[in-house]
């Protein structure tokens, strides 16, 4: 019989913390504070026999909201704010840092501490002075600056002698990486409860940047290329990117304001087994390709993307993986994940495939597919390993995967 989690009622509060996979609460809430809390999907809520009390639990977001007056926290289950940075690392599909790079001081909650970092990171990024280089400009000057367009000049001046229609190449601090750092300090200073001291480092990273075009809602942010140039940015850059690929909201329901950030936590475990198993595999020669895109059928209809594909140098597919973060529970591994790594190996001729769950209750097993000949192995990496023995570990799973040895548990 399966065990009901206990719940907690609590009055009407301006604050609820939830921890994933944690115990579910009975909450008061108003009717729009429930419509907008759904709308979010940052937590599983349900209503209950009683008038405005609804069943709430952490669903597969973690993050900060504030609806009105009321504020939402959801906490990762990996409770070590350091290690779950160093999952983040690999958000942006190859590792910012290894665990000495970048240490969190003791902080209750993803955001601010993420705040914390990115202020020391950029800081020693712009502690030489800002990035410069060139951008090109069209502009209409009165005198001659750079070459003048001759067509934009006869089209739209109609051939007048001033103002000159001209572009050229300008030496500015107006660069992609600034533009990208400007955004992220402008995206953090909205965190609620930052500590006085991160708050004040990035108003004076702001005002450093004051001649940085500053971001407008809604627009694309600008690419950057790793060069000699700007090494000294990377890890700023890097980090800017999980700070603005966080989902940001402010709007409002009905009379309440609505604000916050969300992380999905199975999108960071993807990228993670994706690009740390991805480039232990390439150990072994090779290469990997992450979210590959395919088909089931022959039409091209049925659309799939296996989160790693391992190819050798010949483009042959050596392995295909899927992770999978899933919540501890006590029936086992999903069938349904099983049914589509069949398809993967299906599709891929594949013998072998690979799933790799955050590790939970279940015990590591292989299954062997009726009639076909393919055999699915479940993997399992603990999240809750410091960084080295995480990746230890991941590098113990691919010598297993490439060697195609039996599945044991890869711990041992």
């Amino acid at each position: 019989m399966q065990l009901i989690p206990p719940v907690i009622l609590i009055p009407m509060t301006t604050s609820l913390t939830l921890t994933e996979g944690g115990e579910s609460r009975l909450v008061n809430l108003s009717l729009p504070e429930y419509e907008a809390l759904r709308g979010l999907a940052i937590v599983d809520i349900n209503p209950t026999l009683g008038a405005g009390t609804y069943e709430v639990s952490a669903g597969r977001k973690i993050g900060a909201v504030s609806i009105g007056e009321l504020q939402v926290l959801v906490r990762p289950k990996v409770a070590d704010l350091n290690r779950l940075l160093f999952l983040l690392g690999y958000s942006g599909k190859r590792p910012i840092w290894r665990d000495d790079r970048v240490q969190l001081a003791e902080a209750d909650e993803l955001l601010p501490a993420l705040a914390e970092t990115f202020v020391r990171l950029a800081a020693r990024a712009t502690e030489q002075g800002l990035l410069q280089g060139y951008q090109t400009v069209t502009d209409t000057l009165p005198v001659l600056r750079g070459r003048i367009l001759a067509g934009e000049q006869m089209t739209r001046r109609y051939g007048l002698p001033v103002p000159l229609a001209v572009e050229y190449d300008d030496f500015t601090v107006d660069t992609a990486e600034n533009r990208i750092l400007l955004a992220a300090a402008l995206r953090l200073l909205t965190v609620p409860r930052l500590s006085a001291d991160a708050r004040r480092r990035l108003q004076r990273l702001r005002i450093t940047l004051a001649d940085v075009t500053t971001p407008t809602r809604g627009s694309a942010l600008p690419t950057w290329q790793t060069s000699r140039l700007n090494t000294h940015y990377h890890d700023a850059l890097r980090l800017s990117k999980i700070v603005l690929a966080a989902q940001s909201f402010e709007h409002r329901a009905g009379d309440l304001a609505v604000t916050g950030f969300m992380f999905d936590m199975w999108q960071i475990y993807e990228d993670f087994v994706g690009t740390a198993l991805g480039e232990a595999l390439i150990a072994h020669g090779g290469r990997y390709v992450t979210q590959l895109p395919m088909h089931l059928d022959n039409a091209e209809e049925v659309r799939m993307q296996p989160d790693l594909v391992w190819l050798s140098p010949d483009g042959t597919p050596g392995a295909v993986v899927d992770a999978k973060y899933k919540a501890e529970r006590p029936a086992g591994f999903p069938n349904a994940d099983l049914y589509q790594m069949l398809a993967y190996c299906t599709v891929l001729a594949m013998p072998e495939g690979h799933l790799v769950y955050a590790k939970g209750n279940e015990a590591v097993r292989s299954h062997a597919v009726r009639h076909c000949g393919v055999v699915i192995h479940c993997h399992t990496l603990d999240l809750g390993l410091d960084p080295a023995a995480l990746l230890r570990q991941v590098d113990h799973l691919a010598d297993r995967i490439a060697r195609r040895k039996p599945l044991l548990n890869p711990l041992e």
